[in-house]
């Protein structure tokens, strides 16, 4: 017998981890927000007209929604914790580029390269599934994926409190500080993913995805400059889904594609991707409309009257309570599944909006809505990752949460095109300024009611996970599936009269008692998961094999050290995994 290695990490998960990745997440999502509290000022700052203004938001929309589902594949090629870093690095360079400049064009490049580092997102979620153990997963997954809304929240009162009293270029140069400070602590605290995915980058695929999503994108974000029957909206729609529709056929040809269409049609899939831009839509609604709302004069009648400052501070609660959530997202999801913890956030985020549309006369009014929906966005938020990764292999994660933060991206661009045209629509006229009137911020609120419905209905189709009546288990993630596909696959091909092509056996403890809910892993010649599964009750376990070769069966437990079995797989092995033999290898 001779020792081997498993599929673990050279540096095992610290405690630090899931802070550092989530501060991560937190600050590239400050680059959303970061100029809000001066949007008004932009044209004069950089001496341009208000439409071209416009492009140094809508510039870092973009990249952002290209970037997500482009760095999750090459996250899963490369290394997640790699790309994460290149992400960051990226957006301290474009903040140094805005930092240093009073002009359009640099500004735009700036923020363009700033929108990259939105693909940290997933990235962290994709090593967070990667890394850590099964009983932390839940919350991190949880504050990670809140991290989008908590650094958007944040941002704006600490943005507001800067543009107030300094230069506004000490935004970028804060941004940028943040990212560096964020890349030292990925270096030292955060271990790379030992997972790969098979395959090459799928170049042709990125080019049609970034093409599509501008063509599609662009018009959604300038239509009210444009005109939304203009030729020019038009012509863009039009072309953006023949490029999407070609692009579509090219990748479900291509052996490695950037998007697995088919993995995305399934159905819990589909249906959580299109929840994810009702939440987006949600989402957005209540950052446009209570910082309109708490800024008014007092002599409109109904506006707050309250400082830019202030203003941030009572919608601050939306991002604060998004991350206090996190922990008890991973109780209630524990227990009942992310299926019914989603459905508990958008009624949360429901109620907030209707009971928003009578809390609208103090600031302390606005800070119960922003609690209220800060809640159920919270929950919501962290169901997306766990129904996604629930439902794709392991090897696909950062181009699946990719995607599902590209999703979440198109939610806040349609709500900001709708509720921008809106609230211009429903303005009223003085000395030739528009001023945002009560009855458009309350049409804004039904919409965003509007969408949680939608949300609701998407939600309420989704799968339910019933407990496998071979293993008496929830299943509650990928592995808890797999347990049961497997032992269906055996069972069949050996039914049929042919050879089953898998391993199946027990996992034991020293005193040769059973173990439960230990992990097994399947491993292949390169070093990649091919499989992976739970123990059942009575520790078994079954896991299927893609094709004939030698693998490393990998079993982990809580309280047990780490075990490694080599096996040459032929047919169906039985093949015994003793937790009390550490780091032992038998060649079946």
């Amino acid at each position: 017998m001779s020792h081997t290695t498993t599929d673990e990490p050279s540096r095992s998960a610290s405690g630090a981890t899931v802070p550092v990745l989530a501060f991560a997440g937190i600050v590239v999502a400050v680059m959303q927000t970061l100029l809000v509290p001066v949007i008004k000022d932009l044209p004069a700052l950089l001496d341009t007209s208000p439409s071209n203004a416009t492009w140094v938001l809508t510039s870092t929309l973009l990249s952002g929604a290209v970037a997500t589902p482009i760095m999750g594949r090459l996250g899963d090629l490369f290394g997640k914790r790699r790309m994460l870093i290149v992400s960051l690095s990226v957006m301290v360079v474009g903040a140094l580029i805005s930092a240093f400049t009073d002009a359009l064009i640099p500004m735009i490049v700036g923020r363009t390269l700033q929108g990259v580092a939105m693909g940290a997102i997933p990235l962290g979620i994709g090593l967070m599934r990667d890394i850590l153990p099964r009983e932390r997963l839940g919350s991190a997954m949880a504050l990670m994926s809140s991290s989008i809304g908590v650094g958007g929240g944040l941002a704006l009162p600490a943005a507001a409190l800067v543009a107030q009293h300094t230069d506004w270029h000490t935004l970028f140069y804060g941004a940028a500080g943040l990212g560096v400070l964020s890349i030292a602590l990925t270096l030292l605290v955060v271990p790379e993913s030992p997972l790969r995915a098979k395959g090459s980058f799928d170049l042709p695929g990125a080019v049609g995805l970034t093409a599509g999503l501008i063509l599609f994108l662009l018009p959604i974000t300038k239509g009210s400059d444009w005109g939304w029957s203009s030729p020019t909206t038009l012509g863009l729609f039009a072309a953006a889904v023949v490029v999407l529709l070609l692009w579509g056929l090219m990748e479900l040809r291509v052996a490695a594609p950037l998007v697995d269409l088919r993995t995305t049609a399934r159905r819990e899939v589909l249906l959580t991707n299109l929840a994810s831009i009702m939440v987006g839509v949600s989402f957005f609604v209540i950052s446009l409309v209570l910082p309109q709302l708490l800024q008014l004069p007092a002599e409109t009648g109904y506006g707050l009257g309250q400082s830019m400052v202030v203003a941030g501070l009572c919608v601050a609660p939306l991002g604060l309570t998004m991350m206090f959530t996190a922990p008890v997202y991973a109780r209630l999801s524990a227990r009942y599944g992310p299926r019914t913890t989603l459905i508990i956030g958008l009624l949360i985020i429901g109620i907030g909006y209707a009971g928003g549309l009578g809390l609208m006369n103090a600031a302390w009014q606005t800070v119960i809505t922003s609690v209220l929906i800060g809640a159920g966005i919270g929950l919501a938020y962290s169901s997306l990752p766990a129904l996604i990764i629930g439902a794709v292999p392991a090897s696909e994660t950062g181009a699946a949460n990719g995607l599902n933060t590209l999703m979440r991206s198109i939610g806040t661009s349609v709500s900001s095109a709708v509720i921008g045209m809106v609230l211009a629509n429903t303005a009223n006229d003085v000395g030739g300024v528009a001023v945002p009137t009560m009855h458009g911020f309350r049409v804004s609120f039904l919409i965003a009611t509007a969408a949680v419905a939608v949300g609701l209905a998407l939600a309420f189709f989704l799968p339910r996970r019933r407990p496998s009546t071979a293993t008496q288990l929830r299943a509650s993630s990928e592995e808890d599936a797999n347990l049961a596909r497997a032992e269906q696959a055996l069972a069949g091909e050996a039914a049929a009269g042919e050879s089953p092509r898998g391993f199946r056996g027990r996992v034991l403890a020293a005193d040769g008692a059973p173990v439960a809910r230990a992990k097994v892993t399947l491993i292949d010649r390169h070093g990649r998961q091919a499989g992976a599964t739970l123990s059942a009750e009575d520790g078994g376990y079954a896991l299927a094999v893609p094709a004939r070769g030698p693998y490393v069966l990998a079993a982990r437990a809580a309280g047990h050290g780490p075990l490694a079995h080599a096996a040459t797989h032929g047919g169906d092995h039985q093949v015994d995994l003793d937790l009390s033999l550490p780091g032992e290898t038998v060649h079946a």
